[in-house]
């Protein structure tokens, strides 16, 4: 468990990594592993933002130095307005900025609907000594590919198969993932998407698509519980974690992020000149 974790009962990754009862097993509403109340989280995110800051600052140091160790890849998938933007925002935002990559994921182009599903995120991979971010990923393509049969039925079952390789050539490079699945109640969610309704400044993150998917919610569970059947794996697991409380959600994907950075151990570099005559010439300059 991190070190700075108050609140927390138990390791994030082991009370949040999906089970084979999949979704039915998580209750949206609750805080698996965290003791504390909204008050609580606030302060443990504080805490965790700045542990959260070093490591990440020690990750990009050693790569500035061409000693980079390892990179992390988090992936946020979730139903729409379920937080990932929160995440982004609260969590890795809070960092600096050089040692981070972003990759938000839409509809694919013309181009990379010429290639296989996975040509334009492995060209998204995050560097050596950075924090990649996959706001939607590749499981778009197992997804929405599924439910809205995008896809032929054997194109999608190949496609588990191809992620589960992809993803542990991916860890054997150096690379530790992130698998997040925020998950919200369908009537959180309808709470949410009402808000934007009546709240002109929130009116540009509505898409009345969004409302159309809703019709289509149990395909939605169902295909995510196929993803993290086919595709949780111990080089790459699943971790599902309850949205309905934001300030949890957001402290859950810290404590995971924290987790992998803590095993990377990232040391700063060693200096490879002369402090103290480097000292002594800058003084007398």
């Amino acid at each position: 468990m991190s070190q700075h974790s108050a609140g927390w009962t138990a390791p994030a990754a082991d009370v949040l990594r999906v089970t084979s009862a999949g979704l039915a097993a998580v209750d949206p509403e609750s805080t698996p592993g965290y003791q504390g109340r909204k008050a609580d989280g606030a302060e443990s995110l504080a805490t965790g933002l700045a542990a959260l800051d070093d490591l990440q600052e020690r990750l990009f140091a050693r790569s500035a130095v061409g000693e980079a160790q390892a990179s992390v890849l988090l992936v946020l998938q979730a139903m729409d307005s379920a937080g990932k933007g929160g995440i982004v925002r609260h969590v890795v935002g809070g960092v600096d900025p050089q040692g981070i990559e972003l990759a938000a994921f839409k509809a694919p182009t013309a181009e990379e609907l010429q290639h296989d599903f996975l040509w334009r995120i492995e060209k998204r991979l995050p560097a050596e000594g950075k924090i990649g971010v996959f706001d939607r990923s590749h499981y778009e393509d197992v997804l929405i590919g599924r439910v809205r049969s995008l896809a032929p039925a054997e194109e999608i079952e190949r496609r588990y198969g191809a992620i589960v390789d992809f993803e542990k050539r991916v860890v054997d490079s150096g690379t530790r993932i992130i698998k997040v699945m925020l998950h919200i109640s369908r009537d959180e969610q309808k709470q949410r998407l009402m808000e934007r309704l009546e709240r002109p400044e929130k009116h540009w993150k509505f898409n009345p698509g969004d409302t159309d998917e809703r019709l289509l919610w149990d395909d939605y569970m169902a295909a995510y519980d196929t993803v993290f059947e086919r595709t949780s794996t111990d080089d790459a697991p699943w971790y599902v974690i309850p949205a309905n409380r934001k300030w949890y959600a957001r402290l859950a994907v810290q404590e995971l992020l924290l987790a992998a950075l803590e095993d990377i151990d990232p040391q700063w570099p060693v200096a490879d000149y002369d402090v103290e005559a480097e000292r002594k010439r800058l003084a007398a300059s």
